[in-house]
């Protein structure tokens, strides 16, 4: 069969039978459609560990507008794709190349940069308040920092998501997993005074105020979109002379750590981020490895 032709029936697989979102089939159909560019109208039983070396270092000098090399995890991105797309048609009876044949490229554990106690201060003094717009970013700051939600799950919401009274309600984050979100009595109460101000029965939590495309042709307010939070986050960053990268990412991380440095376990932080192995969650090692450190100094006696 030919890759293009499979190439459709696996992210229609993914839609239907997965039910992956959108955006992931989307990225999936990029990170393939680039073997295709490479490779040209091939078969699937073409695909070999020779194809695959040669589209790796092919990759590997394609390079982006910021670096002449592809980062190793961008490059990892392709290769799962075509793992899972293999894995695919082995269920599918195809002749093609074992998936676990595909090695990934090594990677450096990631640099965990987070926001301490004055830091967030600063940060969260910030908006101005008095406008609808700052009532609106300082419940984005408070929401970012009480919750850990991940950006691309913050736009998502909706009015009716939050439960305020309560400070929980649900949210499905990365392959389509549902977890529990919980959060302070700051952040729910900036979310309500924010919402108070509003007045409106519009459906996004979080709209904008500028922008050429703010109202759509119902007259509704749009949504934020992630670039839009990366922004203002930054914003607020250099706003309180904080002069490290500062992202919404860092509002995770910053969430995590701080559960981490009041005495949480690594397993339920793992939870509460939506991580679906702990390694990944092992990043904050660096907030746990002082306090081994305290452990050794109190207990060991010579």
């Amino acid at each position: 069969m030919k890759f293009t032709h499979a190439k459709t029936d696996f992210l229609e697989y993914l839609e239907i039978e997965q039910n992956r979102s959108q955006k992931t089939i989307a990225n999936y159909d990029h990170y393939l459609t680039r073997l295709v560019d490479f490779g040209g109208d091939f078969t699937v039983a073409d695909i070999n560990q020779e194809l695959v070396r040669k589209w790796r270092l092919w990759l590997n000098r394609l390079g982006t507008n910021l670096s002449d090399e592809l980062q190793k995890t961008t490059l990892n991105y392709h290769l799962i794709a075509l793992r899972s797309f293999l894995k695919f048609c082995n269920k599918r009876g195809m002749d093609c190349m074992a998936p676990d044949k595909i090695e990934l490229a090594r990677t450096k554990r990631p640099q965990v940069t987070f926001l301490n106690e004055d830091e967030l201060t600063r940060m969260f003094d910030q908006p101005d308040t008095a406008t609808e717009a700052g009532l609106r970013d300082r419940a984005i700051l408070e929401l970012l920092f009480s919750s850990g939600l991940r950006v691309s799950e913050l736009v998502g919401l909706d009015k009716d998501h939050i439960n305020l009274k309560r400070r929980e309600f649900m949210v499905r984050g990365k392959g389509q997993k549902d977890r529990p979100i919980f959060i302070s009595p700051e952040a729910a109460n900036w979310i309500q005074k924010y919402l108070d101000m509003r007045g409106d029965a519009v459906k996004p939590l979080f709209i904008r105020y500028s922008g050429r495309k703010t109202v759509d042709r119902s007259g509704n307010f749009h949504r934020l979109t992630a670039r839009s939070i990366q922004r203002l986050v930054a914003h607020y960053a250099l706003m309180a002379g904080i002069t490290k990268h500062v992202s919404p990412h860092t509002m995770r991380h910053s969430f995590a750590t701080n559960l981490l440095m009041n005495g949480a376990d690594l397993r339920s932080v793992q939870a509460m981020l939506g991580h679906s192995n702990i390694s990944t969650t092992q990043i904050y090692t660096h907030v746990t490895d002082p306090h081994l450190k305290e452990v050794h100094s109190k207990f060991h006696h010579k």
